[in-house]
């Protein structure tokens, strides 16, 4: 796709740049789907030292940096910071959604390179982006759907926009991403699997099209449309030789 031919040459262009000024160079917020793109090339830019951040625990949305203390003889923070929007009635807002904050950054014209994670809890909004972004979102983003909002710049990342988990324990024939993905989502194996064959599935930041492929303790699994888990690995088998697996989900 021209899009994926696009980023592969912008990604080149920063490991160039870095290694030729000796100064760090940063992507905007990639998709996993542009993660995806990166970890493709990564032979093409091992040369220079990288990193993802998204600007808190666990953010799927990530910035690429070339550069390392190592190699340059200094650190430099990541250009992210967290924008907390909070309405200004609690009690006559409306019952706000991601889908809502995004909305409304949209109308403002904001494109979404500059926009990491945003993370909704209690009506309150934790929006993630470049930190040359953050002034002139707190000026402008005064409105959320039909509720007025105030907003602030933490100045690291809030404890209340870090993951939180529900603990689940499923039994599944096998540690198959599908069969996980099935039994968890509730859905019939076909349907799992055509998440796979149509690039909605993601493990460890990366599209996952081999469904038949074996999970491991500790991966990450974002399906598109329905959420995002870990995989905590087998916890023993049933009666019946079943498996019963452990799965932590985002909530």
């Amino acid at each position: 796709m021209q899009e994926d031919r696009e980023l592969r040459r912008r990604i080149l262009d920063l490991a160039n740049r870095c290694y030729q000024s000796n100064i760090y160079m940063y992507s905007g917020f990639l998709s996993m789907g542009g993660q995806t793109v990166f970890h493709a090339m990564e032979s093409d830019v091992s040369f220079v030292p990288w990193t993802l951040f998204g600007g808190g625990a666990d953010c799927e949305r990530q910035i690429l940096r070339f550069g390392s203390p190592d190699m340059l003889g200094y650190e430099e923070d990541f250009p992210t910071r967290c924008l907390i929007v909070r309405p200004l009635n609690q009690k006559f807002a409306d019952p706000l959604t991601h889908r809502d904050f995004l909305g409304a950054l949209m109308h403002l014209g904001v494109e979404r390179d500059v926009l990491g994670d945003i993370v909704v809890r209690d009506q309150v909004g934790y929006i993630f982006c470049e930190d040359t972004m953050a002034e002139y979102l707190r000026g402008l983003l005064v409105r959320v759907k039909h509720t007025s909002v105030a907003c602030e710049i933490a100045d690291a990342c809030p404890t209340a926009a870090k993951p939180e988990f529900s603990v689940q324990e499923l039994v599944v024939s096998s540690e198959r991403c599908d069969a996980v993905v099935a039994k968890l989502y509730q859905l019939p194996r076909s349907r799992s699997i055509q998440l796979f064959q149509s690039k909605q599935v993601f493990v460890n930041g990366c599209r996952f099209e081999n469904n038949s492929a074996s999970l491991k303790p500790g991966d990450v699994v974002s399906v598109r449309g329905f959420g995002k888990f870990v995989f905590d690995g087998c916890l023993g088998e049933t009666k019946k030789g079943r498996i019963r697996v452990g799965i932590r989900k985002y909530v």
